[in-house]
């Protein structure tokens, strides 16, 4: 869905009166909920058929154990879903959880910090990656492939580097794993992993939908050059998406090293595939503009409701990765066949 603005200005292109705007604003909403719906009801198609494949599969706690591990990878997905729509990539999601994981265990347990500080800086450590990604990709011009690619490296290494190879263990961190596995709804039995990923999701969504980031961020994807043209300092409204995803980025890092009480320097390598994944399931196009952060939660939720049912079914691990490598490829190639009939 093309910013206003952008869409007024787009060179080349002629100027939509009032009412075709909204007629075609209007067609874009309503594929973006068929979308969704659509991929809601896949989840629920998928959770039918792996209920009569295994009577295990739909129990409490099964199903609680499914939300904890889709934690992770939705936290990243929701991040990365920002700067999906505005037509670019993140590919250091994975490598940069777990260097924030890292710098999280530096902070509580070599240097002493108390628990909140320690996350805090845990957090900004990840929003810093996305800061330089940003700066590399809006002020170097570095392609998004290249420069998060560089930046998947760099964080592996020095998460490495930094632990000495070793995990780190947050046995001294009084309550730290409380973040994950605590319950903050006493008696309902739902991990905080799971709390803060449903809040961030709501955050998300007001932020894509309600703010002038969100708003920005479909208009460079829909069009860059447009936006360029119509006053939108694209390289300003980069970094600071690059930034945000960043932000998330921090937050799964201290969720995961919470919920494994310790941060594993050689973790991270694959769950930015995952990330991606979800994000492209849920109906985000891999070519900008359109996406929604409630899709990428169903996406995320499809991507472990399938890897656990797999797992309870007793499928080898490498047949797993197969599995969700077609269910990626489908997706793409629904989303080339929607942008197909679209233009």
């Amino acid at each position: 869905m093309k910013d206003a603005e952008a869409t007024e200005r787009a060179p080349g292109a002629e100027a939509l009166t009032a009412p075709e705007h909204t007629r075609t604003r209007s067609r874009g909403v309503v594929r973006q909920q068929l979308q969704q719906i659509l991929a809601f009801a896949s989840l629920i198609a998928l959770v039918l058929f792996f209920s009569v494949a295994d009577s295990n599969f739909l129990t409490w706690s099964n199903i609680t154990g499914i939300l904890l591990s889709t934690a992770v990878i939705g936290i990243l997905a929701l991040g990365t879903t920002f700067v999906i729509i505005s037509g670019g990539i993140e590919l250091s999601l994975g490598t940069g959880m777990t260097l924030a994981a890292v710098m999280t265990g530096v902070f509580l347990t070599n240097l002493g910090w108390p628990l909140l500080l320690g996350v805090i800086g845990g957090i900004l450590s990840g929003a810093l990656m996305g800061l330089v990604n940003g700066f590399n990709i809006a002020v170097l011009k570095i392609p998004p492939f290249i420069a998060t690619l560089a930046m998947m490296l760099i964080a592996q290494g020095l998460a490495l580097v930094i632990s000495g190879t070793a995990p780190i263990y947050f046995t001294d961190a009084a309550g730290f794993t409380d973040i994950s596995l605590g319950e903050l709804i006493p008696g309902v039995d739902l991990p905080n992993a799971v709390i803060i990923l449903f809040a961030l999701t709501a955050l998300g969504a007001v932020i894509l939908r309600k703010s002038l980031l969100g708003r920005y961020t479909f208009a460079i994807g829909s069009n860059e050059e447009a936006a360029d043209i119509s006053g939108i300092d694209v390289r300003k409204w980069k970094i600071l998406i690059y930034t945000l995803s960043g932000l998330f980025m921090g937050i799964a890092g201290v969720v995961l090293a919470a919920r494994l009480n310790s941060a594993q320097p050689s973790l991270g390598i694959g769950y930015e595939l995952q990330a991606i994944a979800a994000v492209v399931i849920g109906g985000t196009s891999l070519q900008g503009g359109k996406g929604s952060i409630v899709g990428t939660l169903i996406g995320a939720l499809i991507v472990g409701t399938v890897t656990n049912g797999l797992r309870i079914m007793s499928i080898p691990q490498e047949w797993q990765t197969v599995i969700i490598g077609l269910v990626i490829l489908v997706a793409v190639y629904t989303d080339n066949l929607r942008r197909g009939k679209d233009g």
